[in-house]
């Protein structure tokens, strides 16, 4: 029997769908080692999504909209939404090709 996630409503939809555009640009495959590379020089690990929005890094690869923060509308998300938020960026993460894991193996550590 394999894990299935349970169908939670996301309240606000509109924010939910925009901050994960963001993400997806972010991941894509023309942009992700843009991204990395990003997260690399500013010092933080990958996972940690919170240090992500803190430091701006989706607005400064160009993955959110001019003028918006990625921060204000995670923070307008609700907290059920925003777990779910959390947990399609990390599944994002784990997308990344090996290669590029490889490359950038110091942000992908646990410690």
């Amino acid at each position: 029997m394999a894990f299935e996630q349970a169908a939670i409503k996301v309240e606000k939809e509109k924010e939910f769908e925009e901050l994960k555009r963001a993400i997806n640009r972010a991941f894509a495959p023309e942009s992700v080692q843009k991204y990395l590379k990003r997260v690399a020089s500013t010092g933080i690990r990958i996972r940690d999504f919170d240090s992500v929005l803190d430091k701006r890094v989706l607005e400064q690869v160009g993955a959110i909209e001019k003028g918006r923060s990625a921060q204000s509308v995670y923070r307008e998300l609700a907290l059920t939404d925003q777990a779910q938020m959390k947990e399609f960026y990390l599944s994002k993460i784990e997308e990344v090709g090996p290669e590029l894991r490889a490359k950038y193996q110091k942000i992908y550590q646990y410690y």
